[in-house]
């Protein structure tokens, strides 16, 4: 039925206009709007909608385009439409399961008689390519699910039936383009043409719906970007990131290793991995003891009681490995630190004038996770994990929360990290039950966060529901050289835990008093942090970090004293150095000093024994000026006291 509605853009006048015929991209068009050739997809009133959908009534409206992030997410679904019709059109009897979009890309699973490879991607992406030519729409429809349930049968889609009759709705929605007809809930691109920039980039195994009991299927995935000039430079940074990739570069250069004797997922590190974690240990200690904390330690096990009481057993243990029997007793290995911090805290009576307290320990920690996601030392069984505990009183959490962030820029930005992304997690207000503690401390602790972020300027995103029943939470994830961002820091309220061990101080008015507790990381797990540093600098540490800072390179044997006691003042003075005297040529042993990225080479031959100064060469192939030793000593302090700044 006709009608005249009103629609209007966000921060423009409205428009009366008829509703027949109305679709979203009209709409769009009534409005101004004439960029439509980037169009995705539109949102009505805030749901984002296809631009084909109908518009009856009176509408807010707000174009989505395909270089957006919605638009890309869009752009990758749509694409993942465009594979599963290619691979149907070219492996007849194939079956389709689910393809969505994913961060930067897509993937679609399928079921066929043998598994797909990677001979296989270049003729699905011809036939991609011929599909998207043709600038097919994708059309929308609605039907009873007993009708779509019968259309996938008749097409041998098993697997579309199983989830149409999981859904248990009346009406579903199907997406055709073409010859295929897919079951989603949608929006699409209005046609195939838009999709201007795609590449396949590898195969995978997966189980039907991650359960290892049911079929094993082949998961192709691929990579789309709103043009062409961005998936260059993301297959770029891909070429890029696989040179920085620690899991090539760590056993390279002999810093860690993972062997199938000891287990995966659990960490050697070797004498130079061993070197940069001390040195990355010795400076948290260094920091955390100048911002007022005490180091603490606890053991790696604990009595069942302890796990009990915390309510790990209740939540947690199918992360926990099983427990060992001691005289009868049940005790398990650690998954975190808190329980033990509190029991410290409950050794004795507290006052409210001992508060705060602030107590860290580089606690090892072990956690069950199925080998099939484990990766490298960014997904491990056993990690050690830079922990704190506060205990405050209310009037003094602010400071501590703003004390926490000081501390995690400044660690931050000296491992020369400077770009972040910060999340506010905090409880969804129209379910307020399902979070612990009343309202008064929840807003407390939520003002607290923000005001420190304000504070600090750092600007955030703000995410209602994300919360953990217990307490809300700053996440904080820096950005590496290739603009990849990476979970680190976490500042993390808890109302559960001082409830659960019955925690108290005596306040001013000599009565008992629940403290606060706040849990934080800022590094998070040394493994993890040590992969990201690898990944960051392409183990071409800083200075600072290097595990050998200057290699001694002599040029004949007659200047081995030489390099002898050059060896031994640096090394008197604290400089990290080794030496190479083989009977080599000096290209190869220089070229073999640039593979194990060591920042300072130094070349001692006759003329620098007469001169008692050294040549040096950086790692990056440039010459220094010839220097007494003194001056290099210097300058490589020098920048150990600048860090990575």
């Amino acid at each position: 039925m006709e009608k005249n509605i009103t629609i209007h853009l966000k921060g423009s006048a409205s428009v009366a206009v008829s509703s027949q015929g109305l679709s979203g991209l009209k709409a769009l068009q009534a409005l101004g709007i004439d960029n439509t050739e980037n169009l995705a997809a539109v949102k009505i009133n805030g749901e984002i909608k296809d631009v084909s959908t109908e518009i009856d009534s009176s509408a807010k409206l707000e174009p989505v385009y395909v270089d957006s992030q919605e638009g890309l997410q869009i752009l990758r679904h749509s694409a993942a439409h465009v594979m599963a019709e290619a691979v149907k059109a070219l492996f007849p009897g194939v079956k389709v399961t689910i393809g969505p979009a994913i961060k930067d890309g897509f993937y679609y699973d399928f079921d066929y008689k043998r598994p797909f490879d990677a001979n296989d991607l270049p003729k699905i992406e011809s036939k991609m390519a011929e599909i998207i030519r043709k600038d097919l729409p994708f059309i929308r429809s609605e039907v009873p699910s007993d009708e779509a349930i019968e259309f996938f049968k008749s097409q041998g889609e098993t697997y579309k039936v199983e989830l149409i009759e999981d859904l248990s709705e009346e009406v579903v929605s199907i997406y055709k383009q073409g010859n295929f007809t897919d079951l989603c809930r949608g929006p699409h691109l209005p046609s195939t043409g838009k999709i201007r920039a795609f590449h396949l980039t590898h195969v995978a195994g997966a189980y039907w719906r991650g359960d290892e009991t049911k079929a094993m299927l082949s998961r192709i995935y691929g990579i789309a970007f709103a043009d062409q000039e961005s998936l260059n430079t993301y297959l770029e940074n891909l070429e890029e990131a696989k040179k920085r990739d620690h899991r090539k570069l760590g056993p390279e250069l002999d810093l860690f290793s993972i062997q199938d004797d000891v287990g995966p997922g659990l960490i050697l590190w070797h004498p130079k991995g061993g070197t940069i974690r001390t040195i990355i240990e010795d400076f948290w200690r260094q920091e955390h003891y100048k911002a007022g904390y005490d180091i603490v330690y606890s053991p790696h096990i604990g009595r069942a009681k302890l796990w009990q009481t915390s309510g790990h057993l209740d939540y947690y243990q199918e992360n926990m490995y099983s427990p060992m029997d001691i005289e009868g007793q049940e005790f398990y290995i650690k998954p975190m630190n808190c329980p033990f911090h509190i029991t410290i805290y409950r050794s004795r009576i507290r006052s409210y004038r001992e508060l705060p307290l602030r107590w860290a320990e580089m606690g090892t920690v072990y956690r069950y996770e199925r080998s099939g996601v484990l990766h490298g030392l960014l997904r491990v069984r056993g990690f050690t994990q830079d922990d704190a505990h506060i205990f405050c009183r209310p009037d003094q959490i602010e400071d501590e929360i703003l004390n926490c962030l000081d501390l995690t820029l400044h660690l931050l930005r000296s491992f020369g990290f400077y770009e972040y992304e910060v999340m506010l997690s905090v409880r969804d207000p129209e379910r307020k039950k399902k979070y612990i503690g009343n309202d008064e401390m929840w807003e407390m602790a939520e003002g607290s966060l923000v005001n420190a972020l304000e504070r600090r300027e750092l600007s955030y995103r703000r995410e209602e529901g994300e919360a953990v029943f217990y307490g809300p939470k700053i996440d904080i994830k820096i950005k590496d050289a290739l603009g990849r961002a990476w979970q680190c820091t976490t500042i993390q309220f808890d109302f559960t835990l001082p409830e659960r061990f019955n925690m108290t101080f005596i306040g001013k008015d000599g009565q008992e008093h629940r403290p606060y507790m706040v849990h934080r990381a800022l590094l998070g797990s040394l493994e993890r942090f040590f992969g990201i540093l690898i990944e960051h600098y392409g183990a071409a540490f800083p200075v600072w970090l290097a595990p050998v800072q200057v290699i001694i390179l002599t040029i004949t044997d007659r200047n081995i004293p030489y390099g002898e006691d050059l060896l031994k003042i640096l090394s008197d003075t604290g400089v990290r150095a080794e030496k190479d005297f083989r009977n080599q040529k000096l290209s190869f042993k220089v070229r073999e000093a640039q593979t194990k990225k060591i920042p300072y080479m130094v070349i001692i031959g006759d003329k620098e024994m007469e001169t008692g100064n050294v040549t040096v060469r950086l790692r990056d192939g440039h010459n220094l000026p010839p220097m007494p030793p003194t001056e290099l000593i210097d300058r490589i302090k020098n920048e150990v006291k600048l860090k990575s700044a």
